[in-house]
């Protein structure tokens, strides 16, 4: 019997498990809206019980990290589409699978997470000269001298900032604003009102710690460009806004009406040079 990979991470960093175990429950449908093969094997490694997870997570939960990283992929490839040999920067990327799904032989792409993280990422990924991993917090600054770039920069982040003060990210922003001017950010983020629902109903009944709360909350993305005149926002929609599924009419209003309260949000940046 193959002994199993432990998951030894700070309780931040076990939330990466709640899209992990989304992508790969989506995976296994019959109808899935994403295929996402390397999640379905990763769980299947590590010696973690999903059982909490699956008895207490919402299928709009699961469904929002599938939404979530569909609309990651189709902004990376329209990205690429334009700029091929772009340099692609996955903040917070826990177990992600990005590179996996988009990579079209020449982008650079930097997984960007803690340390423990990445210690756990070195049992399932490996790096070479395209694909390499940076082992630090997003807010040190002493990572962006790492970046090799040589046709564009687009700085993804999913599930990060909404754990983080507002400060904390404009204070980011600003820094990618002075070191990288002509990069796009592309991000998701939560309401006010997201915010409550996702640390009562998704992290603890997820057997997230409390001290994994969700702290950063938007009402319009509009209100990120007064932060510096630089940022200027490219798009703003609803999560499922685009996703075509094939879920009952009953979740589909679920859905609906999640957008419609703005719920969940992508959010598209770019700094002018």
């Amino acid at each position: 019997m193959i002994e199993k990979i432990k998951v030894e991470l700070g309780e931040v960093q076990k939330t990466l498990l709640l899209p992990l175990w989304g992508r790969a429950v989506e995976s296994q449908k019959e109808n899935p809206g994403l295929v996402d093969g390397m999640a379905v094997e990763i769980i299947n490694k590590i010696d973690h019980d999903f059982t909490t997870i699956t008895r207490n997570i919402s299928w709009l939960s699961q469904f929002s990290w599938v939404a979530r990283s569909l609309h990651i992929d189709k902004t990376i490839l329209g990205f690429i589409k334009n700029n091929p040999k772009a340099t692609i920067v996955n903040i917070g990327c826990g177990l992600d699978t990005t590179f996996e799904r988009i990579d079209n032989g020449q982008i650079i792409f930097y997984d960007l997470d803690l340390p423990d993280v990445i210690n756990l990422r070195k049992n399932f990924f490996q790096e070479n000269e395209r694909r390499k991993t940076i082992s630090s917090s997003f807010l040190d600054d002493k990572w962006l001298s790492q970046l090799q770039i040589i046709e564009g920069i687009l700085f993804i982040a999913a599930g990060v900032f909404y754990y983080f003060d507002e400060k904390q990210i404009k204070d980011f922003f600003i820094l990618i604003a002075d070191h990288f001017p002509g990069c796009e950010i592309f991000f998701d983020s939560t309401s006010s009102l997201g915010i409550k629902i996702a640390n009562k109903k998704v992290l603890k009944k997820g057997g997230m710690d409390e001290t994994a709360i969700l702290k950063w909350g938007i009402k319009s993305a509009k209100s990120i460009e007064k932060w510096d005149n630089r940022i200027q926002l490219v798009e703003e929609f609803p999560m499922f806004e685009g996703i075509k599924t094939g879920l009952p009419f009953k979740r589909k209003y679920g859905l609906w009406m999640s957008d419609l309260f703005k719920i969940m949000s992508m959010i598209h940046l770019r700094i002018e040079k």
